[in-house]
């Protein structure tokens, strides 16, 4: 199996390298991401406890509760919660939480443009490395005089389109991951704006009161 892994990498040429490079980009990628978005959703159950512990006048433990978290909610929570704590209004928290929140979204949309990159691309380059394989497979047809035989022309043309499956093999996994990914990113973003809109609703009234 690697002895035929290497006879394809040999016989693509220059762009199967490159597509080979952008293969081992794409998985580091996607390794990265997925440790960076596997915590993004956690402590949903702690997070509600202790808006529920806000909403009924509590203070010191939610914020805690909200500082210990690992999600961006939590960390837009405790922006948010510890202005308030301060005495300031919430305008201000909700500006705090916002920052925190569009720093930790940034965060964990980090690369994924890079990925939808591999995605595009992969295949045009496949398509490029066929083009010139085909080209060099009947420039050396022309060269033979017509001496070359169809199983020679045929050898040609397979190890031409090799760049264009490799291209797809690339393309495929990169842009399912990077779409899965883009999605996941825009969940904790509106857990990140619905957990802050509790929490200012919760302390409005109080305020007024």
């Amino acid at each position: 199996m690697i002895g035929q892994l290497g006879a394809w990498l040999s016989a693509g040429g220059p762009v199967i390298w490159l597509l080979a490079a952008l293969s081992l980009a794409s998985i580091a990628l996607i390794a990265v991401k997925l440790i960076e978005l596997a915590p993004a959703r956690a402590g949903a159950g702690a997070r509600e406890a202790a808006l529920q512990d806000w909403a009924g006048g509590a203070r010191a433990g939610p914020l805690k509760a909200f500082r210990a978290g690992a999600a961006p909610a939590d960390r837009a929570l405790a922006a948010a919660a510890g202005v308030l704590a301060d005495g300031r209004d919430p305008g201000a928290a909700r500006a705090a939480a916002a920052q925190s929140g569009a720093a930790e979204i940034a965060r964990l949309g980090r690369f994924l443009p890079l990925l939808e990159v591999i995605a595009a691309i992969s295949p045009l380059l496949g398509l490029l490395g066929t083009v010139l394989g085909m080209i060099q497979s009947f420039q050396e047809l022309e060269l033979a005089a017509g001496a070359a035989n169809a199983a020679v022309l045929a050898g040609g043309i397979w190890q031409a389109l090799l760049t264009t499956a490799a291209g797809l093999i690339v393309a495929i996994p990169a842009g399912v991951a990077a779409s899965l990914m883009s999605a996941r990113v825009d969940r904790v973003a509106h857990d990140v704006e619905d957990a802050v809109g509790r929490l200012l609703d919760a302390a409005e009234p109080r305020r007024a009161a």
